[in-house]
């Protein structure tokens, strides 16, 4: 048996748009300190880390030392987004079923079959990063709007200084930069100058999911290394996604 309460359907609708904009399957594994999900998307270019843990959750309950909960996240998500922020959201877990009941006025219930899905445990991605800055998400978002005018690509240099957003191709030319001095970064540490380039599909897709949940973004690279873009989420959840980087030409 397993049971879990969220007091915003509208948090929760957010939180499955953004895994589902990567994976279509994977599992949710459920333990006693909470409910956790790593996969890879089917390029396998970018992950997602998702960590939330029990004290998120108005109510919690699981009978089990592990459960894991193998959706359709197109399925998931389309119920999901029938939620308001004024219902909570119940899950169920029994019987190769997930029940999803959104409370409001009216209790409306959802049951969708459970997936086997199997494959090995993703292991966490062990980068030395060298490049820490933490900004609003807004701001993110923004630049990322700003460099699909130029490109399909993105380039993060990081200096003592700044942190630069860059793009260039025959369309024109792009930047941004930015910095504590200018007061559009939160944080900011460099341990040695780097870049990299990224792939602007996935990353523009991350960012404009995961807004909505969390006003302030991580970003950590490493010259030629994958990107780790962190939002922390209401109540102490966690959402990391990564992204391999592309060749710089």
């Amino acid at each position: 048996m397993l049971r879990f309460v969220y007091p915003d359907a509208r948090e929760w609708k957010y939180l499955i748009a953004s895994l589902a904009t990567l994976i279509d399957e994977a599992n949710f594994v459920a333990t006693k300190e909470g409910l956790k999900l790593r996969a890879l998307d089917p390029s396998r270019i970018a992950m997602v880390d998702l960590e939330l843990p029990a004290e998120i959750f108005e109510e919690y309950q699981i009978d089990e030392e592990e459960v894991k909960i193998g959706v359709n996240f197109d399925e998931l998500n389309k119920i999901i987004k029938r939620g308001k922020a004024d219902e909570r959201v119940v899950f169920e877990v029994g019987e190769k079923r997930l029940k999803i009941v959104i409370l409001s006025r009216a209790e409306r219930s959802f049951s969708i079959p459970l997936l086997d899905i199997f494959g090995e445990e993703l292991p966490s991605p062990k980068v030395t990063f060298t490049v820490r800055a933490k900004m609003l998400s807004d701001t993110l978002k923004d630049a990322l709007n700003d460099v699909a005018l130029i490109s399909d690509s993105v380039k993060f240099r990081g200096e003592e200084d700044y942190l630069s957003l860059s793009a260039r191709s025959d369309r024109g030319e792009f930047e941004a930069k930015f910095s504590l001095e200018n007061g559009s970064l939160i944080e900011y540490e460099v341990v040695e100058p780097s870049s990299a380039v990224y792939g602007l599909s996935l990353l523009s897709d991350m960012v404009k999911k995961a807004t909505p949940l969390s006003d302030a973004a991580l970003l950590q690279f490493a010259s030629n290394k994958p990107l780790s873009l962190t939002f922390e989420l209401p109540g102490g959840g966690r959402l990391t996604y990564y992204l391999a980087p592309r060749m710089e030409e």
